[in-house]
């Protein structure tokens, strides 16, 4: 199974920064992305842009009905209770495969904020080392993922290190 991650970065453009940086690493065969998509919320404007980054991973892991549905339970239709409760039944198995919960939804809603950006990453066979060390002095934070808890406390000390060194 894939690992899905979600970044945060303190501007709309971050997201799309480290994304080229990935498709770098990915032609070092550092790591393979299975799927990303992007949210950029410009400061000033009500909703963010969302996109799915298909050119850079070729065919793509999962659909754009996918992340047409889960930015819209993030982003879009908040206030609708009802429909978000019936998207997650009728999506719970595939969504839940990759921790996607009421928890995920709730972090990511209230950290991906107007002036931010996030980059959601579907990737398999990660050289985590080396993609650390590629994203040295780079602000971002892990909101998300469905890692394995040494992963994912590897991943949240080195860039939580990072800040406090910037």
């Amino acid at each position: 199974m894939a690992d899905l991650t979600v970044w945060k970065f303190d501007t709309p453009n971050g997201a799309e920064q480290a994304l080229s940086k990935l498709a770098e690493l990915q032609k070092q065969h550092l790591i393979k992305i299975s799927d990303a998509a992007i949210v950029s919320w410009k400061s000033g404007k009500r909703k963010p842009k969302t996109r799915q980054a298909v050119n850079l991973v070729g065919i793509s892991a999962l659909d754009g009905a996918f992340w047409g549905l889960l930015f819209g339970i993030l982003f879009f239709v908040p206030i609708f209770g009802l429909v978000i409760g019936t998207a997650m039944g009728m999506f719970s198995g595939s969504l839940a495969d990759y921790g996607i919960d009421d928890d995920f939804i709730n972090e990511v809603r209230s950290k991906v904020t107007e002036g931010t950006s996030a980059l959601f990453l579907l990737t398999t066979e990660v050289t985590i080392d080396k993609v650390q060390a590629a994203f040295t002095g780079q602000k971002m934070e892990l909101i998300q993922s469905n890692l394995s808890t040494e992963q994912e406390t590897s991943l949240r000390d080195h860039f939580q290190h990072e800040e406090v060194m910037a």
